[in-house]
């Protein structure tokens, strides 16, 4: 099972980019999402080094809010 985890674009340099989730950066690929127009400040999911998909900040909200659940070991429902 893959977990992919949300995070915003904070520098891109060509198909590199840094992003940041709660407190933690990470250098990235953008190479996935070479045909999705993607700029700073937007939110993208994250795995293995990869962003996969362009996601609304909400989404990304609605995320970290269930992570958030699942770390503190609180029921989580969908």
């Amino acid at each position: 099972m893959c977990l992919a985890i949300p995070m915003q674009i904070t520098h891109i340099n060509g198909f590199d980019a840094r992003c940041s989730a709660k407190g933690a950066g990470r250098d990235v690929s953008l190479f996935m999402l070479q045909d999705e127009p993607v700029g700073v400040g937007d939110w993208v999911l994250i795995n293995a080094g990869y962003a996969l998909q362009k996601i609304s900040a909400e989404e990304a909200r609605e995320s970290w809010e269930l992570f958030d659940q699942i770390l503190a070991g609180d029921a989580v429902s969908a």
